[in-house]
């Protein structure tokens, strides 16, 4: 392999990731699906995770004041984990890159790599199916969705919300998630 040949590489994928951005960045063109989406990273914004962590208690008891205690933990790791690799990649968002894709929501930030939004959301799945499997059947399609929203609307990358979910069930996986 010659020294050029890794950056070609990484051009072509960067190129395939802008053209699967610019795809699904379609889908979010007409308003009522844009909408949908819009809702769906907004309440992955947090509301519907402190909505959850209120009711669990409410429902599982002292399970779900363990399970509280576990996501509250949890997601402070996540949160500094994001701050710093933001920092430290700077990678610019979709929407920065590609004239093609469009911005369909405000970000929270400056910076797309990781998805802070599906580093917690798998995390808090995780914790949660853990200790109350049966809520899996709402869990796994709401992360899912958060997930692919990010991408819908032109805030992440792919390889955003892959490394975020990777680093969020890495987090959750830890016995400090226990």
């Amino acid at each position: 392999m010659t020294i050029g040949q890794p950056v070609v590489l990484v051009r072509w994928m960067v190129d395939r990731e802008i053209a699967i951005c610019g795809v699904l960045n379609r889908i979010s063109r007409p308003p009522k699906v844009k909408k949908v989406f819009v809702v769906i990273s907004r309440l992955g914004d947090g509301a519907a995770w402190f909505l959850l962590m209120m009711t669990l208690p409410l429902l599982y008891g002292e399970t779900g004041m363990t399970t509280c205690a576990s996501m509250f933990k949890v997601g402070l790791v996540n949160f500094v984990l994001y701050k710093i690799i933001k920092t430290f990649s700077a990678r610019h968002r979709p929407c920065a890159v590609s004239v093609a894709i469009t911005l369909s929501t405000p970000p929270l930030d400056q910076y797309s790599f990781p998805s802070g939004h599906t580093m917690h959301a798998v995390a808090f799945s995780m914790i949660v199916m853990a200790h109350h499997p049966e809520l899996a059947i709402v869990l796994i399609p709401f992360s899912s969705l958060i997930a692919l929203s990010r991408v819908v609307l032109g805030l992440h990358f792919p390889t955003d919300v892959i490394a975020g979910g990777l680093i969020g069930g890495y987090v959750a996986s830890t016995p400090l998630a226990s």
